[in-house]
C-alpha cells in the first residue's frame, strides 16, 4: 500500500501541474499576448471555467499527504513555512485579480487587476519551481525529522542552505519558462485572432528555451545531487518517462511552428507529465531528501500511516478520484472549442 500511495500522491501533483499549469502560464503571459481590454478578457475567459477547479488538485495533494504520510506533511509545512505563505498570498492575489478585475469599467482598475494577475501567476510558478528544486537538492533535516529554511543564505547548495540558491533559482526559472510555454500552447488551442497569433509567436522561442533550460537543469542536478540522476537508468519507469518527456518536447516545438495547436498542447502535457513522473520515480521512496546525512531523509516507508488506515483511505479515494475526473470532463465538454468573449458586464 505504501508504494501505491506514493504513486497516488505523485499522480495528484502531476495533475496539478498539468491542469493549473496552463492557466498559470496563460496568466504569466496575458500582458504580452493581449493588448486591448477585449483581448485580455478573451484570455481570462479561456481559463475562467477551469482555474478554480484546477487549484483543487493542490489542496488534494495536501490532503493525501495528511492521510498517507502525515509526518512528511508536518515537516514540510514547518520547514517551508515562508514558501507556503508566498504560495498562499500569490494564490489569493491571483484569484482576487481574476474575479474582480472586470467588476468596474474604470481603466486604471482593470490595468491594476491585469498587473496583479500576471505578476502573481509568474511569482507562484517560480516559487513552486524552487520548491521542486529544494526536494531534489535536499533540505537540512535533523534527527527528529524537522528542518527550517530562510529565504536565502549565501546561494550555495551545501551547508546552511535557504529556499533560494543558484540551483533552486534555476529550477524556478525553468519552471516559469516551461509553464509559460504550456500556457502559450493552451492559448493557441483555445483562442483565435491576434491573441492566438501572439501566443504562437511567443510560444516558439519559449519552447526552444525549455529544451535549453532542461539541459542546463540536468547538468546542474549532476553537480548538486548526482545520486538522484544515477537512479534513473536503473529504473525502467523513470527512463521511459524521461523518453516520453523528450518526445513531448519535440512535439511541442515542431507543432508550434507548423500551427497544429492541439498537438502542441498535447506535447506540452506529455513533456511535463513525463518529467514529473521521471522525477518521482527517481526520488522513490524518498519524499523529503536530506542534504546532509541520507539516513535522515523522510521516506514513504518510514513516514506512512498504519496499513489499515491506508486501505480505508484508498477505498474512499477510489470513489472520489473518478468523480473529480468526471467533473473536469463535463466542464471541458461544455466549454470545448474556441473561447467566445462574453459581452461587457458578463463573465470575466
Amino acid at each position: 500500500m505504501v508504494e501505491l500511495w506514493f504513486g497516488i500522491v505523485a499522480l495528484t501533483v502531476t495533475l496539478y501541474v498539468l491542469l493549473d499549469g496552463y492557466d498559470l502560464g496563460a496568466g504569466a503571459l496575458h500582458l504580452l499576448v493581449a493588448k486591448s481590454d477585449r483581448e485580455r478578457r478573451e484570455v481570462l475567459a479561456s481559463i475562467g471555467p477551469y482555474w478554480d477547479g484546477n487549484e483543487v488538485w493542490l489542496i488534494a495533494t495536501g490532503g493525501l499527504l495528511y492521510v498517507a504520510f502525515p509526518k512528511v506533511l508536518g515537516s514540510a509545512l514547518s520547514g517551508f513555512y515562508l514558501a507556503m505563505m508566498l504560495v498562499l498570498w500569490t494564490l489569493i492575489l491571483r484569484g482576487l485579480a481574476l474575479e474582480f478585475r472586470s467588476h468596474l469599467e474604470a481603466p486604471l482598475w482593470r490595468q491594476a487587476g491585469d498587473v496583479v494577475f500576471g505578476t502573481a501567476s509568474a511569482a507562484l510558478v517560480v516559487v513552486l519551481g524552487a520548491a521542486i528544486g529544494n526536494l531534489v537538492r535536499g533540505v537540512p533535516i535533523d534527527r527528529d525529522g524537522w528542518f527550517a529554511l530562510t529565504l536565502f543564505t549565501d546561494f550555495r547548495t551545501s551547508g546552511e542552505v535557504g529556499i533560494l540558491d543558484w540551483y533552486t533559482v534555476l529550477s524556478g526559472l525553468f519552471t516559469l519558462v516551461a509553464l509559460s510555454a504550456h500556457g502559450a500552447a493552451y492559448l493557441c488551442h483555445k483562442t483565435s485572432g491576434p491573441v492566438q497569433e501572439r501566443a504562437r509567436r511567443i510560444g516558439r522561442p519559449l519552447a526552444a528555451a525549455v529544451a535549453a533550460l532542461w539541459l542546463a537543469v540536468t547538468l546542474a542536478t549532476f553537480k548538486v545531487s548526482p545520486d538522484f540522476l544515477a537512479t534513473i537508468p536503473q529504473r525502467p519507469f523513470a527512463w521511459m518517462s524521461a523518453l516520453v518527456a523528450l518526445g513531448g518536447l519535440l512535439l511541442l516545438n515542431l507543432d508550434l511552428r507548423s500551427g497544429r495547436d492541439g498537438r502542441a498542447f498535447l506535447g506540452s502535457n506529455l513533456f511535463l507529465g513525463g518529467l514529473l513522473a521521471a522525477t518521482a520515480a527517481g526520488l522513490f521512496p524518498v519524499l523529503l531528501r536530506s542534504n546532509g546525512d541520507p539516513a535522515l531523509s523522510l521516506t514513504a516507508y518510514g513516514s506512512a500511516t498504519a496499513a489499515s488506515s491506508l486501505r480505508i483511505a484508498f477505498a474512499w479515494w477510489v470513489i472520489a478520484f473518478p468523480l473529480a475526473v468526471l467533473y473536469y470532463v463535463v466542464v471541458a465538454r461544455l466549454h470545448r472549442g474556441k473561447v467566445q468573449v462574453p459581452s461587457e458586464g458578463e463573465g470575466y
